[in-house]
């Protein structure tokens, strides 16, 4: 059960992760996103944004290591990916590269349910 859950938190991980590269400037947000920040506001915003993925990303990787860390990590990563998927569909209207974010969101929320689920059913102990 334990490499189970660890596999879910890596491939939520890693999915996090992938949008870090957005830091390194606005080639690398439209590449991801479809769409170029319209300003250094929605720059900075996008930037900082793929910075806390990486953190997350990092944290939930991190977490498929350090059992202690996992309850967090998963809770954390569901939150985060639910949140995205409903704002995008409540929003609507958006482009093919965020329609393909939303898909591997999904994907993302179905590994960090499924590891949540074997998290909250695994006996506790060594």
């Amino acid at each position: 059960m334990r490499v189970y859950i660890s596999l879910c938190l890596v491939a939520g991980g890693a999915i996090h992760l992938l949008p870090a590269i957005g830091v390194l400037g606005p080639a690398k947000l439209r590449t991801l996103y479809g769409t170029s920040a319209s300003g250094p506001d929605v720059e900075i915003l996008l930037r900082h944004r793929a910075v806390l993925f990486g953190l997350l990303g990092a944290l939930m990787v991190t977490a498929a290591f350090v059992p202690s860390l996992q309850a967090v990590a998963l809770a954390v990563g569901l939150l985060s990916t639910l949140s995205f998927v409903a704002i995008a569909r409540a929003v609507g209207g958006y482009n093919a590269h965020l329609a393909r974010v939303v898909r591997v969101d999904i994907v993302a929320l179905a590994a960090l349910t499924a590891g949540a689920v074997a998290l909250a059913l695994s006996p506790r102990g060594p």
